[in-house]
């Protein structure tokens, strides 16, 4: 543990001072940096501890996303009485969805102190959401849940969570859609028409099909992102009878 300690620390010194940036994003004085460490390094340095495991952030990232999810379903259940298991659970899922936790992440620039040696211009939107869990992770591990539901607190609830604009904000036109065909008794399906696979990038083209009406065209680099958008246009399109 030595030896991961001496690298981690000369990392710190190349980065600039790593404590004193951890402590201005997260507002207090870290008193284990180590937790920290881990949270910004990547696997492919393949550091290990003395144990034989894995040094990297990814199981901080699994513990971040479980005290995020418990404070944001603490603070809804607390601020909305009146709101329902299903309501809650939607809720929370608006403010906690991956493409807000990127844009958290991408705000603190969380990017800029991670260790790794893969070139940071090929790392997915998603490890600024990955980085923001881990961070929260290391923060429970540092000084427990106190400190982590203040930060949580302090970066996600007071700035962004506002009951009413939560409210109106759609997460996956896909499962809105699903929701209003099957209320509705509509039958629907996705139907993958085309596979470009000569492009340098592969793409997918889906066909979203209503009661044997093509309803909506879209094309992404997955099936996944492809029904999404096709189903946002769908929903546009139905927008008056789904929101009735």
């Amino acid at each position: 543990m030595n030896v991961i300690r001496n690298i981690l620390n000369s990392r710190s010194e190349k980065n600039g001072n790593f404590f004193s940036k951890i402590q201005k994003i997260v507002n207090f004085k870290p008193k284990n940096i180590e937790p920290y460490e881990k949270a910004f390094t990547h696997r492919s340095l393949n550091l290990k501890d003395k144990k034989g495991n894995a040094v990297n952030f990814e199981r901080l990232e699994f513990l971040g996303d479980a005290m995020l999810s418990s404070v944001i379903a603490a603070h809804l259940f607390k601020e909305v009485p009146e709101g329902n298991e299903g309501y809650l659970t939607k809720m929370r899922a608006k403010v906690v969805s991956r493409k807000h936790l990127n844009e958290l992440g991408k705000d603190l620039k969380l990017i800029e102190l991670v260790r790794t040696n893969i070139p940071k211009s090929q790392f997915g939107i998603n490890i600024h959401g990955n980085l923001f869990e881990a961070l929260i992770g290391a923060i429970y591990l540092d000084r427990g849940f106190v400190y982590c539901e203040r930060f949580i607190k302090e970066a996600v609830i007071d700035p962004y969570v506002d009951i009413e604009s939560l409210e109106g904000q759609i997460i996956s036109y896909k499962s809105l859609l699903i929701e209003w065909c099957q209320k509705e008794k509509k039958v629907f399906s996705y139907e993958v028409y085309e596979d470009t696979g000569k492009d340098e990038m592969k793409h997918f083209a889906v066909k979203l099909w209503i009661d044997d009406k093509v309803v909506a065209k879209a094309r992404a680099t997955s099936k996944k992102k492809a029904e999404e958008k096709a189903s946002k246009r769908a929903y546009f399109a139905f927008q008056s009878k789904i929101n009735i």
